[in-house]
């Protein structure tokens, strides 16, 4: 089950700035970093699906962990990093002090995740789904390294950044997926516009420590609707949608900005007005940029609006959580619980509410939403997902 404390530690990517040694225009957080790496890594594996099998269990939870290790090893440089992965005993210990931080909190979760933690980074670097992370991971890193490098190109460590991230990216070509995302212009134009979602500030209009930014409240939300999904048993397929519907469902404010409610439900129909623009905006910028066999799919994962559904000869069905445990809790329907991923949509948020709070902010906004957000829940189960218990933690 799904504890206050493992998401706390899920949001601590907020504090941690990436190249904090360096002369930075905007901050870096750790948490946009990765997810924009698991942005790039769904393009990298759908791309590659073309070719091969994905096993994106293994690419989500892959995510995840990586992650989480960021979070106990702060922003260690890659070098120095790759140079303990080098040194078998002192790589050892280091993995034995991350997985000690975060035993507890793997443990209250589920009692086989520490171990599938500590396996994940014992294993060898060479399977696909371990290769297409790192692949995006660099590709990430290099997307960020282009706004460093602008600023201050003759830096220290400037040049020779460039080339070993040249030379990184170089190594992941053997890889079809990569390979396709590397040499598209149009998919390189995807990739900026997510990142964008980097720079939109959500509770822009109250101070608020710490920032968070559209995207990283996207991550958010895709990691907890993975571990929603879990909980409910959900088959592989359900697994995934859940997932990258939390990635990609705020899609769309990188053409509106993040609009609060309050403003949303002033004017009668403006709610409506504004879900119209972003379709059209949409089809007008955003898909001419994807492959069309991708389309349908981020279409689903940005509309999802709250609805559970599956497909039935190609006809989406809306149907309750429970019936899809029930009846379509198989690959062959395609099933998405758009009522999972709302309520981890609004966890976030209480979450940002309560570190707010925690961190001295004294809007009433904050204790307004968390407030408003418990209430909601407090009482309520989706399928195995009991909400109520978590709230009350």
């Amino acid at each position: 089950m799904i504890t206050k404390q493992f998401v706390t530690t899920l949001f601590q990517g907020a504090y941690i700035q990436r190249w904090n040694d360096k002369l930075r225009p905007t901050e870096i957080s750790e948490i946009d970093k990765h997810a924009h790496k698991l942005v790039i890594a769904y393009l990298i594996g759908r791309h590659h699906e073309q070719h091969a099998p994905v096993l994106w269990k293994a690419v989500i939870e892959g995510s995840v962990f990586e992650y989480l290790a960021k979070i106990v090893l702060t922003d260690i440089k890659a070098p120095v990093l790759s140079a303990i992965r080098n040194d078998r005993a002192q790589y050892k210990t280091l993995l034995s002090f991350v997985c000690g931080e975060l035993e507890p909190t793997l443990e209250a979760v589920d009692k086989t995740l520490p171990h599938r933690f500590s396996s994940y980074f014992q294993q060898e670097d060479d399977t696909l789904e371990k290769r297409i992370l790192s692949a995006a991971s660099t590709m990430a890193s290099a997307w960020e390294f282009d706004i460093i490098e602008r600023t201050d190109p003759h830096g220290y460590e400037m040049a020779q950044i460039r080339s070993e991230l040249s030379v990184r990216l170089a190594s992941y070509r053997d890889i079809a997926g990569a390979q396709a995302v590397l040499e598209s212009d149009r998919i390189q134009r995807f990739i900026n516009i997510v990142g964008q979602l980097r720079f939109q500030t959500r509770w822009a209009h109250v101070h608020r420590i710490p920032k968070t930014s559209v995207l990283m409240h996207c991550y958010f939300v895709a990691v907890v609707s993975y571990f929603f999904s879990l909980q409910l048993n959900a088959c592989d397929r359900r697994t995934y949608n859940n997932t990258f519907a939390g990635l990609f469902h705020d899609l769309a404010e990188v053409l509106t900005r993040d609009i609060i409610a309050p403003v949303k439900r002033a004017t009668e129909g403006l709610r409506d007005l504004i879900v119209e623009y972003e379709k059209e905006q949409m089809e007008k910028i955003v898909y001419p940029l994807l492959p069309e066999f991708l389309h349908p799919e981020i279409r689903r994962f940005t509309t999802v609006e709250a609805q559970n559904a599956v497909l039935l000869e190609g006809v989406a069905k809306e149907v309750a959580v429970e019936t899809i445990d029930q009846r379509y809790n198989e690959n062959r329907y395609d099933p998405l619980d758009g009522e999972v991923v709302k309520a981890a949509d609004e966890l976030a948020a209480y979450i940002e509410s309560t570190e707010a709070i925690r961190n001295g902010c004294i809007s009433e906004k904050f204790q307004e939403a968390k407030t408003l957000i418990k209430e909601k829940y407090q009482e309520k189960t989706i399928g195995r997902i009991d909400l109520g218990a978590l709230y009350s933690q």
